[in-house]
């Protein structure tokens, strides 16, 4: 079984056609889940690109592989997998499979993607690298333009200096884009590895729709922004939530900016899904061309999603919502239905999908399960629930969250904890975790979590023993079993 593994970086779940946006035009994608199974609950293990990608390569969760933070803002976390850590590309290897991989990677600072065995052009970095000699040959080979921007959009920060660039005008035809780009490097391989008839594993990696939204004019102007219906949570008042929350606010300079600049960026970050779609397409449709469409899977998801605007945010950071955790996910798999799933998934679960299809034993994705099963119709006993993890960014802010059908719990050590209604309240905007009437359902949720953790052997759990409701100990909190062994009645 071939496999093409499609990936987008900071994507929302609600701009393609295909999970219910009426406007952004998002064909290639719409078709792939009309023929294969879209996922309606799929979810990044932590929302941050470097500790969510280790988590697909490994099949582990954050806390375990340890990879925590994006280097760019790192504050002391390991910046490379351990040299022990199980890889899946390793485990294909060894089957004989042809690897590559194009485009983002940012999975490391001393290993890169060659060091794990893919095929590609080393394109460091968290944003396209327009400065990269393999981009600038393609551009010269083709007499392309530059990379040039003008038209920057930016905020004010709370010290008074500009902000992060957020979106631009980019000053080249879409030939020359670095997605346009990308897709032509993966096409070659798909050639290359067709015409060597080995089985393969041909991973694109789009940078976008990351900020900042950097697009052509007819990309820039495509949506107008009087469709954009702004996201329900920029009502958001920051009232009974964690202060970091508003200092992120503030960061991403959301209140400096006008809200019909607001509108405008939602509306070119469409343009921005609309011009990768057209890149996925015209991999897919090579792949159909050279007649690999029936022994090839195909997985297309994200690292994690992006604010736009919710909750007065932009990017993404320390707030556990639904806007940065859930993101796409497709699979289809030849001869499996066309189907929607209501599961929940994970990015980790990929992993073991993927060493399952290759015939590989996928043990070693210790926090991973095989969706080949649900891909394929069938019903297997699945979790109720599902667990995600943060570490931090600009600074170590750890968390952790457990959501079921309805109820959403984060543990944010430092701060207040947050429980969200999602039936009642789906844009997350009323934090309930001291109302007397959900009582029951933080003991429940916090009792849970409690257990997955110390089932997993996340040490997270042992501030939440002595500080919340998780019933009678079992366990010495000391760690030490001195007071057993010299305790002395009276």
């Amino acid at each position: 079984m071939n496999l093409l593994f499609l990936m987008t970086d900071q994507h929302r779940v609600d701009t393609l056609g295909c999970y219910g946006n009426p406007h952004v035009a998002t064909p290639n994608l719409d078709r792939l889940a009309a023929t294969g199974t879209r996922f309606d609950r799929f979810y990044t293990p932590t929302a941050i690109c470097t500790p969510a990608r280790a988590s697909l390569l490994t099949g582990q969760a954050p806390f375990r592989h340890r990879l925590l933070a994006n280097y760019e803002r790192n504050v002391g976390y390991l910046e490379d997998l351990r040299e022990d850590a199980f890889t899946f590309p390793e485990a294909l290897k060894e089957r004989g499979y042809n690897l590559g991989l194009i485009g983002k990677w940012h999975g490391g600072t001393s290993r890169n993607a060659a060091s794990y065995g893919f095929d590609g052009p080393d394109l460091p970095g968290w944003h396209n690298p327009v400065d990269h000699p393999d981009y600038l040959a393609y551009l010269e080979e083709r007499g392309l333009p530059p990379y040039r921007i003008s038209g920057l959009i930016r905020g004010t920060t709370p010290n008074g200096n500009q902000g992060n660039l957020l979106a631009a005008r980019l000053h080249q035809p879409v030939e020359a884009t670095f997605e346009h780009y990308l897709a032509t490097r993966a096409i070659e391989h798909l050639e290359r590895y067709a015409a060597e008839g080995k089985p393969f594993f041909l991973a694109t990696h789009f940078f976008g729709p990351h900020l900042p939204y950097l697009l052509p004019d007819e990309y820039f102007d495509m949506y107008d922004p009087s469709l954009v219906e702004l996201p329900p949570s920029i009502a958001e008042t920051f009232e009974g939530k964690p202060p970091v929350q508003r200092n992120y606010s503030d960061h991403w300079t959301f209140d400096t900016i006008p809200i019909e600049i607001t509108r405008k960026l939602i509306a070119v970050y469409w343009g921005y899904v609309t011009l990768i779609d057209q890149q996925i397409g015209r991999i897919l449709d090579r792949m159909d061309e050279l007649g690999l469409t029936d022994e090839t899977s195909v997985f297309f998801t994200s690292d994690h999603g992006e604010f736009t605007g919710a909750h007065r945010l932009h990017d993404k950071g320390p707030a556990m919502y639904e806007d940065i955790y859930r993101i796409c996910g497709i699979v289809r798999i030849p001869g499996a239905p066309p189907q929607v799933r209501n599961e929940f998934v994970s990015l980790t679960d990929c992993t073991a999908t993927i060493l399952e299809l290759a015939g590989c034993d996928p043990k070693p994705a210790v926090d991973s399960r095989s969706l080949v099963p649900l891909v394929r119709g069938e019903h297997p006993e699945w979790p109720g629930e599902l667990l995600a993890e943060f570490h931090g960014h600009h600074f170590p802010y750890p968390q952790r969250m457990i959501r079921d059908d309805r109820y959403k719990l984060v543990v944010n050590p430092e701060s207040v904890n947050e429980l969200y209604d999602l039936h009642a309240d789906p844009h997350e905007l009323s934090n309930r975790y001291t109302h007397p009437e959900l009582a029951p359902v933080r003991r429940r949720l916090m009792r849970r979590l409690y257990d997955l953790l110390r089932e997993r052997g996340d040490n997270f759990y042992h501030w939440m023993t002595p500080m919340y409701d998780i019933g009678a100990l079992d366990y010495d909190p000391t760690l030490s079993s001195f007071e057993k062994e010299t305790l002395v009645d009276g």
